[in-house]
């Protein structure tokens, strides 16, 4: 009996939780300005720098690039702007000569299920995709990358970004 107690005290937390983030009805694009700034990190995948523009108008935009043994491996462009009061996240990958990977008129679309004081989820609409970004010190920005894999199993990628200086 107390374990039934439990487990529906914590599916109602979890129910909760999701419904919150999928709650968001209304945000702005400069609520997202502590992503604001150039960032850089070393890992397997090679040197990545990533820059955000302070939020102007209703867009923010971002430019990413991996650079590996002294070459560009690929790059990303991010448009952040408000439609219908919140902001859509549209994203962009292309490969070494600005080739790029998606359909000229389908970018990857991201949503805004959670916002909080310098934390941000964007999540694709069929959900194999979220991207977190949290400012979490003046100096250190977390962006979390969670997809599903081709066989719809979980992976979980952190990135700890530094401001360049």
């Amino acid at each position: 009996m107390i374990l039934k107690c439990v487990f529906f005290i914590v599916s109602g937390f979890v129910l909760l939780s999701i419904n919150n983030l999928a709650q968001v009805t209304k945000a702005s694009v400069n609520q997202l300005a502590f992503m604001a700034g150039t960032w850089t990190q070393k890992n397997g995948w090679g040197d990545m720098e990533e820059f955000w523009g302070e939020p102007m108008g209703d867009s923010i935009i971002s430019s990413f690039r991996v650079v590996k043994d002294g070459k560009a491996a690929f790059y990303e462009f991010v448009v952040i702007e408000e439609q219908n009061h919140l902001p859509v996240f549209k994203m962009r990958h292309y490969n070494r000569g600005s080739i790029g990977w998606e359909e000229k008129d389908k970018p990857l679309l991201f949503y805004l299920v959670g916002i909080e004081k310098n934390k941000a989820d964007f999540e694709l609409k069929d959900k194999s995709v979220r991207i977190t970004y949290q400012l979490v010190s003046p100096d250190k920005l977390d962006v979390t990358l969670v997809e599903k894999d081709k066989k719809g199993k979980l992976k979980k990628d952190i990135f700890n970004y530094s401001r360049k200086k």
